[in-house]
């Protein structure tokens, strides 16, 4: 028995399965660069500086496409910016943050009806062909006049009445109405207001932060201020490490960075050179901190006052330095939070802490936080609030002592709160550890890290980790901060050596990364001595005791400070040395001399280095320079100003020959000269080496 028709018929048809929402939109935006993870994590950039998208965009057939950035600061409205073809269908452009925040970006693609009927009409030949063509022209003029306002409205309208006159009027010829047809400043008005009413979108707005320079290019200074005095055997203050700064300016660093100056635990305090017991008068780790003094929110009594910290800030800014901060999220036994917090540790059945520990160091004057405790969210607040607490002195850069050991959902909560209210602050994150656990740490927010550049020690070593840090995935997100030694980390490479080791290994971080640091004064007065064969520590290590380090000098003959001064004023003389974007390494046919150069964006400003990787016998070898990228001709003769030893050298030609020795310059640093340049640094005071007093 056949059935009745339904209702059901005169329904609209349902939507196609798996048919996007908007079907006749043909532009396809089939990547948007950079991400970091498909936009989970923001992009890094630096405020005031231009950031560059590429998309690849085209479109089905022949018509033609056009791409905009859209780009807006959190919170704020958005602007455009129109993307330029670079062939095989990339297109790119590029925006400025102009201040430091959190920022979003994409891509809208359409196909241009304008532009594929000016295309089309240039290829067209017959007379009727061309008026035409000429007809429809004048009708998207008119479209595009509907969507104008003011001038450029009246123009389109204008536009159109003559073109359909022209394309009727049998007295002007085919040529003429083409040429009429092709006018720039009437294209130009027709594109400023296209239809972009099937356009496409990249479906997710990328996060981009942009920090201050500071984020991307430092030198750092690392100091003990209990070790400040100019008294032997006297417990420095933080008064004292103000009469530190004109030595700590003229050595050339941005930073100084002090370890934490709160209040030292009594209990389980370790003594000298780590040992289990103290003894009477030991003044333990800064790393246990507190004490019946305060916790995390309080400077040591003997340092001195939350005032005398920012007068120390205010005078540091007075030579063009910031003062950083150590954070350390751990606890003293006697830190008031192990009595008040109790729900925040983990107790064991004995009715004590278990003692923080990383095999096989054992830190038993330290308790880690339970960051499973119920309570984590007044634990949070209350770790939040001491980032608070110093950014409201005037502190504004920190290094995060073993970020690592902490939950990664605290610091991506805690970094996004803190940078939201205070988007100059940076964070520097202390964590020798796997390169992915390194790097998801870089993602959730921290502006710099530190890095495996201490265990890198042969050329081909060093090459293949740089090449990772300035051309690798990481790029967009990881910032490097290398360090040649830290109170935790002295590496065999120093243990009874001498000058040239310690030089070789400062000209590697200062040139090698736009963010390098040492602790000193042991790295300036090259400090050897381990507490053990084959030890990472320090004998008598400022971790547990004070030291007196004598005057301080750029002028002492037994330190490194007047090499050091002269490549941190290379540092800030040259673009090139602050950032990794244009870094390159080139060939030698002896492994142990190192040759790499970097370059300015705009590539005027050019550094090619040559270093001698072994710090006890000379070295010598033909150097084969990549011409093309350096921008040099084989045939044309070309400069060289050595920075460091205000040498000059000419040189022609891809392959050169090079001898150092490490007893007298641990590298050649040539400042490639062009036309009318000058050598970017000034000349040494007059000495018999670099590397002798």
């Amino acid at each position: 028995m056949p059935r009745k028709a339904t209702t059901e018929l005169k329904t609209p048809p349902p939507q196609l399965l798996g048919a996007p929402h908007e079907g006749r939109a043909r532009a396809v935006i089939d990547a948007v660069l950079p991400h970091v993870d498909a936009g989970m994590f923001p992009v890094k950039c630096i405020s005031g500086e231009a950031f560059e998208v590429t998309a690849h965009v085209f479109t089905d057939g022949h018509d033609a496409v056009r791409a905009v950035v859209r780009w807006h600061a959190e919170g704020g409205d958005a602007e455009e910016v129109e993307m330029q073809p670079r062939g095989n269908d990339e297109w790119t452009a590029s925006f400025t943050p102009p201040r430091p925040g959190r920022y979003h970006y994409t891509v809208v693609a359409w196909v241009d009806r304008f532009l594929s009927w000016q295309h089309e009409m240039a290829r067209r030949k017959g007379e009727d062909d061309i008026r035409l063509a000429m007809q429809i022209g004048a009708d998207l003029l008119d479209e595009a006049a509907a969507r104008a306002e003011g001038e450029d409205r009246d123009h389109l309208a204008e536009g159109a009445r003559q073109w359909r006159w022209h394309a009727t009027d049998t007295a002007v010829d085919a040529a003429a109405i083409q040429a009429l047809a092709l006018n720039d400043a009437m294209a130009a008005r027709a594109l400023r207001h296209p239809d972009r009413r099937l356009a496409t979108h990249w479906p997710r707005p990328l996060p981009l932060v942009a920090d201050r320079l500071l984020a991307r290019f430092s030198s750092w200074y690392e100091l003990f201020p209990r070790s400040a005095s100019e008294e032997m055997g006297q417990h420095g203050r933080i008064k004292d490490v103000v009469a530190r700064l004109p030595y700590i300016a003229e050595m050339g660093f941005d930073v100084l960075y002090l370890p934490p100056i709160h209040p030292i635990g009594r209990e389980r305090r370790k003594g000298r050179n780590n040992a289990e017991q103290a003894e009477p008068g030991d003044v333990g780790s800064p790393w246990a901190i507190g004490a019946s003094e305060g916790g995390h929110k309080a400077v040591h009594p003997e340092l001195g006052t939350a005032a005398d910290l920012s007068e120390l800030i205010g005078r540091a800014a007075e030579y063009g330095i910031e003062v950083a901060l150590d954070i350390a999220f751990q606890c003293a036994p006697d830190h008031p939070y192990v009595n008040e917090h109790r729900n925040w540790f983990r107790w064991r059945p004995d009715g004590s802490v278990q003692y923080a520990e990383n095999p096989p160091k054992k830190y038993q004057d330290i308790y880690p936080f339970d960051f499973e405790t119920s309570d984590w969210p007044a634990l949070w607040q209350e770790l939040r609030s001491v980032l608070d607490f110093w950014i409201a002195l005037g502190v504004r850069v920190f290094r995060v002592d073993n970020p690592h050991t902490k939950p990664f959902a605290f610091w991506e909560w805690a970094i996004t709160q803190v940078k939201a209210q205070h988007p100059d602050v940076i964070l520097l994150s202390e964590a020798f550890t796997r390169p992915k656990v390194m790097h998801r740490l870089a993602k959730l927010g921290f502006s710099q890290s530190y890095t495996y550049f201490t265990w890198r020690q042969t050329g081909q070593e060093l090459r293949a980790y740089f090449e990772e840090l300035a051309h690798g995935p990481g790029r967009h997100y990881f910032r490097p901060n290398v360090w040649p030694n830290t109170p935790d980390i002295f590496h065999a490479q120093f243990h009874h050596q001498g000058r040239p080791v310690f030089a070789l290994r400062l000209v590697l971080a200062a040139l090698l990364c736009p963010s390098y640091g040492i602790y000193g004064p042991t790295y300036e007065l090259m400090e050897n001595r381990p507490r053990g064969p084959g030890s990472e520590e320090y004998l008598d290590s400022e971790k547990y005791q004070i030291r007196h380090w004598g005057p301080l000098s750029v002028d002492r003959p037994d330190s490194l400070a007047g090499l050091i001064a002269r490549l941190n004023r290379l540092r800030r003389a040259h673009i090139a040395l602050q950032s990794l974007d244009r870094l390159h390494f080139h060939e030698s046919d002896n492994p142990q001399l190192l040759v790499w150069s970097r370059q300015a964006r705009e590539g005027e400003d050019t550094l090619v280095m040559v270093l001698n990787l072994d710090p006890q016998y000379t070295q010598s070898g033909w150097v084969t320079l990549d011409l093309e990228r350096l921008g040099l001709h084989a045939d044309v003769p070309y400069d060289l100003a050595d920075a460091l030893s205000d040498q000059r050298f000419t040189w022609q030609g891809a392959r050169n020959f090079v001898i150092l020795d490490p007893a007298s310059s641990p590298a050649h640093v040539f400042v490639l000269q062009r036309t009318g340049a000058a050598v970017g640094t000034p000349p040494a005071p007059p000495e018999q080496s670099l590397l002798e007093p």
